[in-house]
């Protein structure tokens, strides 16, 4: 559908779609058995001036915004969902600088996440709080001009590889969440390490470790907005970055989809192709109508965000839950489509599948986002029924 992209937009997504299909597509196998980090690929994705295209020109950035994040995430997820979320994670630990950081945090940060020289991180996530943020058991403490970091991270995406990382980290635990402060820690740091690197059902490229804080002193000047703001540096983070895990999620439906129809027409049964069969065409026009749908979705969301609307809790929990179900519906009924075949690894859609169902569950799971969504619902009709009177 034609979803009124400009010219830069549109070059954009086919920049992104030239370097996915060129150049990932034969080796998408071999990083997902060998579990290795697409350095290449991404390092060509850098060259190609993409991961700053929501960046503001000032710092080295393209200057456009979230749209164009989520056409780059969408075509690369096509190919492969790893690489895409090894591309995307870095936006993730940027938004927070964008949102909250000072000048000169913005100066010296992020020239570096846009032209790709560095990738970012998000810290968020423990062995004991996932969900619950008012669980984090990290700490930072207040020592003189510098904080103390204690404490350990894990299921971070990018970690490791990545040179910055936005943390969150408790300086009150007498105020639960509202104790938790965000800061910027580098790669090297005396007392950040890294732990255990993570084997996963899916999205295998990408790497997924634990962030281990011994002592980790960081310098004052590393807080992000003030003392207790933890949580809302998180949740407009979220706001922002869903869209970009919907994205995910439509890339990876759209590719399953691709593979499907090529298949339905090649695979023959009764002395006909599959794709004659009505049943195969139900399930295939049942797939596309869904991913046209989750497109709208994570597109105008998208927009509402670039339009300066940053008040889009609702709709970013809406694109993230509706698109990443879609994923999985979609990657599973491809599978049905493949038969017998698409349960082997000799056939590149069940990777698809494996991929699909960690977007159901990362920044935030689908059942919390229901609860986003609802809790949004309801504060609006309240607010609507004061304004009447009703």
């Amino acid at each position: 559908m034609d979803y009124l992209l400009s010219e830069e937009q549109i070059m954009v997504r086919d920049l992104a779609r030239k370097i996915a299909q060129e150049k990932l597509k034969d080796r998408v196998a071999e990083f997902d058995q060998q579990e290795k980090f697409p350095w290449p690929i991404i390092k060509l994705i850098a060259e190609a001036d993409l991961f700053g295209v929501y960046i503001e020109e000032k710092y080295g950035g393209m200057g456009a915004g979230i749209l164009e994040l989520c056409l780059v995430t969408e075509e690369i997820s096509r190919v492969c969902g790893g690489v895409a979320v090894s591309y995307a994670a870095s936006a993730l630990g940027t938004d927070p600088i964008i949102l909250f950081g000072t000048e000169a945090q913005k100066k010296k940060y992020l020239p570096d996440l846009a032209s790709g020289k560095k990738l970012a991180a998000f810290g968020l996530t423990e062995p004991n709080a996932g969900s619950d943020a008012g669980a984090i058991e990290t700490t930072a403490k207040k020592d003189g001009g510098n904080y103390i970091i204690n404490g350990t991270k894990h299921f971070i995406t990018n970690g490791s590889e990545a040179e910055t990382y936005v943390i969150v980290a408790m300086t009150d635990k007498s105020k639960g969440s509202r104790g938790s402060s965000a800061f910027i820690v580098e790669k090297g740091t005396p007392g950040f390490s890294f732990g255990k690197k993570e084997e996963k059902m899916g999205i295998r490229t990408s790497t997924t470790s634990e962030l281990i804080f011994n002592d980790c002193k960081i310098p004052k000047e590393n807080l992000l907005g003030k003392e207790g703001m933890g949580f809302i540096v998180t949740m407009k983070t979220f706001d922002m970055s869903r869209p970009g895990v919907a994205a995910q999620a439509l890339g990876i439906a759209q590719g399953a989809l691709d593979l499907a129809l090529e298949y339905s027409r090649q695979r023959q049964q009764f002395g006909k192709p599959i794709s004659s069969f009505q049943g195969i065409q139900f399930m295939l026009a049942d797939m596309a109508t869904q991913i046209e749908a989750a497109r709208g979705l994570v597109y105008n969301t998208a927009k509402m965000i670039d339009s300066g609307n940053l008040k889009v809790s609702k709709e970013s929990a809406m694109c993230k839950l509706f698109a990443s179900d879609v994923a999985m519906k979609v990657t599973t009924d491809a599978v049905q489509i493949f038969g017998g075949y698409g349960y082997m690894r000799d056939y590149p859609i069940e990777k698809f599948m494996r991929d699909a169902k960690i977007t159901q569950i990362y920044e935030g799971t689908n059942q919390i986002q229901r609860s986003i969504i609802a809790t949004n619902l309801i504060k609006e009709s309240l607010a609507a029924s004061k304004k009447t009177g009703k």
